[in-house]
């Protein structure tokens, strides 16, 4: 290996980890907020605790994995780009395709380690944490009982509608178990309810308030029997003790359930997918069976007296007496009606089904697309890094959000079309990855050719020639000094010095100053470095400008953190309404998240603007408080005019102590 590789994957695999540990810090903390209630109020060991997020944390990996690859790889690349490292390889020869060349063979490695971690250890810990979960929720049935659906606790199975604090249900319905086991024959309906158990005790109380009873419990003898006896009876308060004795001895580590789809390696959803297809087919053929012999349509051909070597062209129903076409149009408004019914009958039967192949479908796809996603979105990442020249965790932690967000979303919507038959199983599970593809491609070529990240040149350039534009470039001073600063990137360094001694000797306004300073500084020359090659920078101007650099962080922070929070409240709203609300609740809580930070950098930003223009005497100008309101309402379009001013005025002063 030579150095080149060596420091350039010495220096990835450093932001890997450390940013792959935080991110996992983070998904597991998200994983405690989600089952505190599962996990809290039982009196569970610590290491039961440990055993549950250990083996949940598995599940973590195809999401926090493609996050940080992308998240990495744009900040390691956008670091070498904004520290001129790229510049220093490229006058070398090396291209940005070489220098990606060591680090592409480490992540093909870790996209091949990635399917066998998600062919073997994620089935191994969604199999361990589903067993531990399911013994953990008999522990205390109250925390069992979910809104909306029949839950087992002890003898009886009960529905209730809403459930507050754990304790107090609502809409109650409760079949009672026989004791005979064959059947439920006893239902009990109220309005409000409420659990009470004590510590220490096996009985759990359910006291019932308003409601009725029913019981068609079937007499012993058969005469009895047929008279279908019925009881009916209304209560104001009905309590119903349940024995929960057999519920002490839970064991932790009972491990019973193992047919879930995320529990199965490739090679056993294989079978179970051939299964099920098998089993569809044999279903769908039974149900055109069923269909054909309820037609009666071979009763038709016996009647009919077929004529041979003729061609018909009439109605067939002429060729039946009268009452024979009666009786065939009773027949077929029969028979139709009846398929209608055998067919809307098995249509949720097929739905359930198909969608059950289609989950084992899509489990089997996302254990080999989840290697290639890791690969793809470091070839997006990396040349976006290459591009947008920012390490560090600003800019680059948006751009990678942003990315993520849009890859991981557009997975989730195509996945959750194709369990339903709606969107090829297999295609929704690629998609997301296909649609990153052209991307990474599109990227990776304008980084190679040193381009830019857009270019609009070939739109603009002809809208210019059409439309009457004011060309910046013609635009010159009531003094007859030019404001184009445009050709400062590419004059020499003593030629920019020379600006800003005198900026009217080459006919540039006095203002040509600070970008002149801007300049020099993109090229790593800070106050003191001007200094020493003979540039008289007054104190005044260089406290002026630590404020604006400090402002300028505080305006650019602030911006990131608002929009992170506009776009996280407008994904709370998208899936809140795809009924997605666990998603939902976390945008809205990172979302709350990065208002608050942005109020905090926000607050700063004002601060440091008053204490700028105190700076420069601005006391005649007031402080606009509703413009700082309105601001504060209206960031993202207020931002550009905050650093416009500033940038003003710093150029103002610079004119007066830049020299």
């Amino acid at each position: 290996m030579k150095i080149l590789d060596r420091y350039i994957l010495t220096t990835y695999l450093k932001t890997f980890f450390s940013v792959f540990i935080i991110l996992m810090m983070i998904f597991v903390l998200q994983t405690i907020w989600l089952f505190i209630k599962e996990l809290a109020g039982k009196d569970l060991d610590v290491i039961v605790i440990f055993k549950f997020l250990m083996y949940y944390s598995p599940k973590l990996i195809p999401l926090v994995l493609p996050l940080t690859i992308l998240l990495s790889s744009i900040m390691v690349f956008g670091s070498f780009a904004e520290n001129y490292e790229f510049a220093a390889m490229k006058s070398t020869g090396i291209s940005l395709q070489r220098a990606m060349a060591g680090l592409s063979v480490f992540i093909v490695i870790l996209g091949i380690v990635t399917f066998f971690f998600s062919n073997n250890v994620i089935p191994w810990g969604e199999y361990h944490s589903y067993n531990l979960r399911k013994n953990i929720a008999k522990l205390k049935p109250a925390m069992v009982i979910a809104e909306g659906q029949f839950n087992d606790v002890g003898t009886i199975n009960i529905k209730v509608e809403k459930k507050t604090e754990d304790k107090y249900l609502h809409d109650i319905i409760i079949h009672k178990k026989a004791n005979s086991g064959l059947g439920n024959y006893t239902t009990i309906v109220a309005k409000n309810g409420e659990l009470i158990g004590q510590e220490n005790s096996n009985i759990l109380k359910l006291i019932l308030k308003d409601g009725y009873y029913y019981d068609d419990t079937p007499p012993k003898k058969a005469k009895e029997r047929r008279r279908r006896p019925f009881t009916k009876s209304a209560f104001d308060v009905y309590t119903i003790n349940t024995d929960l004795s057999q519920l002490d001895n839970v064991d932790l580590d009972d491990k019973n359930v193992d047919s879930k789809y995320n529990m199965l390696d490739v090679s056993g959803l294989n079978y179970t997918i051939d299964s099920l297809a098998h089993e569809r087919e044999k279903d769908y053929d039974k149900l055109s069976h069923n269909i054909y012999n309820r037609y009666s349509i071979k009763n038709l051909e016996i009647s009919l007296q077929p004529l041979k070597d003729t061609i018909y062209t009439g109605n067939i129903l002429d060729l039946y007496d009268n009452d024979k076409r009666l009786q065939i149009v009773e027949l077929s408004i029969n028979s139709s009606a009846s398929t209608k019914q055998i067919l809307n009958n098995n249509e949720k039967s097929f739905k359930t089904k198909s969608a059950w192949l289609n989950k084992h479908v899509i489990a089997l796809h996302e254990k080999l697309s989840l290697g290639f996603a890791c690969i793809i979105l470091f070839f997006v990442g990396a040349p976006l890094g290459a591009l947008i020249r920012k390490g560090g965790l600003g800019l680059p932690m948006i751009i990678a959000i942003l990315l993520f967000l849009t890859y991981h979303f557009i997975g989730i919507f195509a996945k959750n079309s194709a369990k339903d038959g709606t969107f090829n199983p297999v295609l929704a599970t690629w998609f997301s990855t296909l649609v990153m593809l052209p991307l990474g491609v599109f990227l990776t070529r304008r980084a190679t050719a040193d381009k830019g990240l857009f270019e609009f040149d070939h739109i603009l350039i002809p809208l210019k020639k059409l439309l009457p534009f004011k060309n910046n470039s013609d635009e010159i001073f009531a003094d007859g000094f030019s404001r184009d600063f445009s050709d400062f990137k590419r004059y020499k360094e003593d030629k920019l010095l020379s600006i800003i001694k005198d900026p009217t000797a080459y006919n540039y306004h006095e203002s040509g100053k600070i970008e002149a300073l801007y300049t020099l500084e993109e090229r790593n020359l800070d106050l003191e470095a001007l200094r020493m090659k003979g540039v008289h920078i007054d104190k005044t101007f260089e406290t002026a400008k630590n404020l604006v650099t400090r402002l300028n962080i505080y305006s650019k922070i602030a911006l990131i953190f608002n929009c992170t929070g506009i776009i996280l409240l407008i994904l709370f709203f998208i899936l809140k309404n795809n009924k997605m609300p666990g998603s939902a609740t976390t945008c809205l809580q990172l979302s709350i998240i990065s208002f608050i930070i942005f109020i905090v950098y926000y607050i700063s930003q004002q601060f440091s603007i008053i204490a700028f223009k105190k700076h420069l005497n601005q006391k005649s100008k007031k402080y606009n408080i509703l413009f700082t309101i309105l601001g504060f309402i209206i960031y993202p379009i207020a931002h550009p005019f905050f650093k416009h001013k500033t940038k003003e005025d710093l150029s103002r002063n610079a004119i007066q102590h830049l020299n």
